[in-house]
């Protein structure tokens, strides 16, 4: 049975970007909780707070920037930089500086990870498409698709190209990430650093609210509705980016089919992990890291995020346990 695509968004909103503070309005609106505004872009709900005396046309302007990168980074919009690569076939193709900084970032994710995040997975998760299906591909359709590699992306200036038919982009495994670092540096720009960005679960929060006030961040509890938070964390200056196999999934004979793909067999990874919850500096980095901490397991997954500066991860396994390196900000369970 396939989940409704708008109630599971809120899901991942109210439980996974869980913020105490945040009140809720269509329209910017100001009051002793600040202005909030949502919207619906890059197939998500963003809901951005803002903190300070006037930020109207600042969130508006917020709005604006995420409308610019969907239309320059989805894979479904006909005439986006991403689209026109992809339709290409293996002509170069002139894009805006922004687009060739994420293809770039995607390669060093790729490079990172030994492959593990391939921005050029797009065959791949267009047979699957998790959103609409009931039934799992076949066999031979899915092993149709595989071959692809990110090493097959040539950058010439301003000119992208894909090497050969068997690679696709697709941005998604990083794009909201970059988003939110594109709206929290022109927040920065206008002076205006009390906040908290989220899309769809990408969340970045700014500095303390009131400068002594830090941000409570709900982790969701993997397959459960209710709205009762798994555990919490409270940050400041920080991205908390969720990757797991109850966000997107559809149910075929009793298994679950997820959007978290194996580059390897083509197939939903599985593995003892529900989720990953990455805590760093970085959205566009938060959003890479936690899918490929999710690929990778438990114990390979936590020994990656261990070895990088700055970064820490809360993974919850199958039986609900939770698990997370050294300095995790936990405050609650």
């Amino acid at each position: 049975m396939i989940k409704n695509r708008i109630k599971r968004t809120l899901s991942i909103i109210v439980l996974c970007a869980m913020v105490a503070t945040l009140c809720s309005c269509s329209l910017p609106a100001k009051n002793d909780k600040g202005y909030t505004k949502n919207g619906f872009y890059l197939d998500t709900i963003i809901t951005i707070t803002l903190y300070c005396d006037d930020a109207k046309e600042q969130i508006n302007n917020c709005f604006k920037i995420a409308e610019k990168y969907d239309n320059l980074l989805s894979r479904t919009k006909e005439n986006s930089d991403v689209s026109r690569i992809n339709n290409a076939h293996t002509e170069f193709v002139a894009v805006d500086n922004d687009t060739v900084d994420i293809i770039n970032q995607g390669i060093y994710y790729g490079d990172l990870s030994n492959g593990a995040f391939d921005i050029t997975i797009g065959r791949l998760t267009s047979l699957w498409d998790i959103q609409n299906r009931t039934i799992p591909p076949t066999e031979v359709e899915i092993n149709d698709t595989l071959g692809f590699t990110y090493k097959n992306i040539e950058i010439n200036g301003n000119n992208v190209r894909l090497l050969s038919d068997k690679e696709m982009l697709d941005l998604g495994g990083i794009a909201k990430g970059y988003i939110a670092d594109k709206i929290r540096e022109y927040l920065l720009s206008q002076g205006i650093n009390e906040g908290v960005i989220n899309l769809g679960g990408n969340v970045v929060c700014l500095d303390k609210k009131n400068g002594k006030t830090e941000y409570n961040i709900g982790i969701q509890k993997p397959f459960d509705e209710s709205g009762q938070p798994l555990c919490s964390v409270s940050v400041y200056n920080k991205s908390i980016v969720t990757s797991g196999d109850y966000q997107r999934y559809f149910e075929y004979n009793g298994v679950k089919y997820h959007h978290i793909l194996d580059v390897n067999t083509g197939y939903p990874v599985n593995n003892e992990l529900d989720s990953v919850t990455i805590i760093c500096d970085s959205s566009t980095a938060g959003d890479a890291l936690s899918t490929i901490a999710f690929s990778y397991g438990l114990d390979k997954g936590k020994a990656f995020i261990e070895a990088l500066p700055d970064t820490e991860a809360i993974f919850v396994t199958k039986d609900g346990k939770i698990i997370n390196t050294p300095n995790v900000p936990i405050n609650s369970k």
